[in-house]
């Protein structure tokens, strides 16, 4: 599926490491180098046409940003990165914070939605508590989160997608659970957004972030959260930089030309549509999966019921990055270790070296799964053979 937009993929390789970043599309990469041509770059308030051309496409790509999201434009918060955003604002929340008071993470998160709670926990003199996805699937319903939930609780910091295995979490009965229990609720939606339409309304979240280069954009990150939130935190910001929302939580000059290729990405992903996006990713993956099946000594961790196209193996007796060198040397791009997802890779007995990790996006086709399979089937196969020798030896 538009495989010849991705001008990264002309190398031969399958690509099974978009859940580390995703090629980008061509319009993301001609936005990006249009708008450094363009004449426009300047930055915002001048009182030249330059400077007013500026406004003009920080208006519009926080109205096209917003509308990705599913929320108004004046709640779009535009940084470098998911995990600079969230020690930004969980910072903020922190100075709200109070001795008692706590914080619900969860197991399925990348530490970049665990560790800035944890501190601006501790700088508070707050706890934190983790929600604990079934052992076996790895899925997470609301009765997990409704379980470590407390009149003292003040955030809940969860995923609307787990980089790691894929889980997708009941987050409309969390986000509900959590409002009733009086908690606001921020959602890591960074692997989520490339398989998922979002919808910050229809779920009624408090804030959410996601990152552009995950979606076939460059490295440009999005924070939505509600504007009178915004308002009432306040964020380390320089005394003459603009004290109105968003402005205020966005530190330094933006990255413009990032921005450029953020807003044409989305505008991209929502051309394709996520309705034709899910069906065929789905596709390969439940391929993927019922090959991997057939192949002894491989181990996909956890089934969960609800599940974006990424998941997470282990091959008997391996090492996850001699699995990965290996698959590497037949032009099979997969990733080890935990991925930041420290937390289920503990949970899962997984540390310190991790897993291998797969991911499907939308330009992926049969023949890069047919091409993993037969790689991780050698792979498998060399290591069974040469168990066999050693032990009639």
């Amino acid at each position: 599926m538009n495989r010849e937009r991705f001008p990264g993929l002309r190398d031969g390789w399958a690509r099974f490491d978009a859940p580390a970043g995703s090629q980008p599309v061509d319009a993301a990469i001609d936005a990006m180098a249009d708008f450094m041509r363009s004449g426009i770059v300047a930055n915002q308030g001048g009182a030249f046409e330059a400077g007013e051309r500026t406004d003009a496409f920080m208006a519009e790509a926080r109205q096209v940003c917003g509308e990705f999201v599913g929320g108004e434009p004046e709640g779009v918060v535009f940084g470098p990165s998911m995990t600079t955003l969230t020690l930004s604002f969980a910072a903020a929340v922190g100075r709200t914070l109070e001795p008692g008071d706590e914080i619900v993470c969860t197991r399925l998160d990348h530490d970049g939605n665990v560790a800035p709670w944890m501190i601006a926990a501790k700088r508070a003199g707050a706890g934190v508590r983790f929600a604990e996805p079934d052992p076996e699937t790895l899925d997470l319903p609301a009765s997990a989160v409704e379980a470590v939930l407390s009149e003292s609780t003040r955030w809940v910091a969860m995923t609307a997608a787990s980089n790691a295995v894929g889980a997708v979490p009941d987050l409309p009965g969390i986000v509900d659970v959590a409002h009733r229990a009086g908690a606001r609720v921020y959602v890591d939606a960074v692997h989520a957004a490339p398989h998922r339409k979002l919808d910050v309304e229809a779920l009624d979240c408090d804030a959410l972030v996601c990152s552009g280069y995950k979606w076939f954009g460059p490295h440009q990150s999005i924070l939505w959260a509600r504007p009178e939130l915004l308002e009432w935190l306040h964020p380390d910001k320089l005394r003459p930089s603009p004290d109105k929302v968003p402005w205020r939580w966005e530190t330094g000059t933006p990255a413009f030309e990032g921005i450029a290729g953020l807003t044409a990405a989305a505008r991209y992903v929502e051309e394709v549509g996520f309705d034709a996006i899910r069906g065929h990713e789905e596709a390969l993956f439940a391929k993927l999966l019922d090959g991997l099946e057939q192949i002894d000594g491989v181990t996909v961790h956890g089934r969960p019921q609800n599940r974006v196209p990424t998941l997470m193996l282990s091959v008997d007796g391996k090492n996850p990055l001699d699995v990965a060198k290996e698959l590497a040397a037949e032009q099979v791009a997969v990733w080890h270790g935990n991925y930041y997802a420290l937390e289920i890779s503990t949970l899962l007995g997984l540390e310190p070296d991790g897993g291998v990790r797969a991911g499907i996006v939308h330009y992926n086709d049969e023949e890069d799964v047919e091409r993993l399979l037969s790689a991780l089937d050698k792979t498998a196969s060399y290591r069974l053979s040469r168990t066999s020798r050693q032990s009639s030896s």
